[in-house]
């Protein structure tokens, strides 16, 4: 697909030496990649560098400062005169996601059919373990709780996912951690983009999960996607305020 060229995919990377190299090598090729060391110990923004990515530094940890870290080198290089991306990509760094369905994932957007398009796990073919029962649980939950609040119904929070750009900026993005995903969600059903899923396959990824893999960061993800939840979905939504008797802010 020659608009490839046009995709930009944005990489978020904390201690991911083992992975990053698998990552960049399966992507097929496309206008830019750009990792963004999330304060690393290791060797993750050397071996990205080796393997051909634009490697950027943002040292205030979490999902979310990254991703953000990303968006404004892009912006950097438009300033500077370089041509804007059509479409943005969103992976992780731990090797679970196979982007080589990448092509599948944006052909939706250049054809326009979409303008975001996710790549639904449980949709799609995992690897036994690959999602815990805390991870498969907790997504269900969100997905139920955003068809009832903002009445879209998505089947997963997955972290590849695909963007017009143009559509990624209108949803003034600002979490840093841990609810990115279930934000640009919700924002994307209030504003009415032109939402798709797709199955995407799913390995077990390289490595232990920051997040998933212990009790605290189960905790912490889970909490901070509810609240963003209430915030976005129940106190934006006016006939949810009266029915549930809260006072927007």
């Amino acid at each position: 697909m020659s608009s490839l060229n046009q995709v930009t995919v944005i990489i978020p990377a904390l201690n991911e030496e083992d992975s990053i190299g698998l990552v960049l090598r399966d992507l097929p090729s496309v206008g830019q990649v750009i990792v963004i060391d999330n304060g690393s110990t290791d060797t993750t923004a050397a071996r990205a560098k080796a393997a051909g990515a634009h490697v950027v530094s943002e040292s205030r940890r979490g999902y979310g400062s990254a991703c953000l870290r990303g968006l404004s080198e892009v912006r950097n290089q438009i300033e500077q005169g370089q041509p804007a991306p059509r479409v943005i990509v969103f992976a992780d760094a731990d090797y679970s996601d196979q982007l080589e369905q990448l092509p599948e994932l944006v052909e939706p957007i250049f054809e326009n059919e979409s303008d975001f398009v996710l790549g639904s796990r449980l949709m799609g073919q995992r690897e036994p373990g690959a999602m815990p029962p805390q991870s498969l649980w907790g997504n269900r939950l969100a997905c139920f709780l955003m068809r009832w609040t903002v009445g879209h119904r998505y089947t997963d929070l997955g972290p590849f996912r695909a963007i017009r750009y143009s559509s990624l900026q209108q949803l003034n993005m600002i979490d840093t951690n841990f609810g990115w995903t279930v934000e640009m969600q919700i924002k994307a059903a209030q504003q009415k983009l032109r939402i798709q899923e797709l199955p995407t396959a799913y390995r077990k990824r390289v490595g232990a999960s920051k997040i998933s893999g212990t009790l605290s960061g189960t905790v912490k993800a889970g909490s901070k996607i509810l609240y963003l939840i209430f915030r976005y979905a129940v106190m934006g939504n006016p006939k949810l305020n009266n029915k549930l008797g809260v006072l927007p802010v």
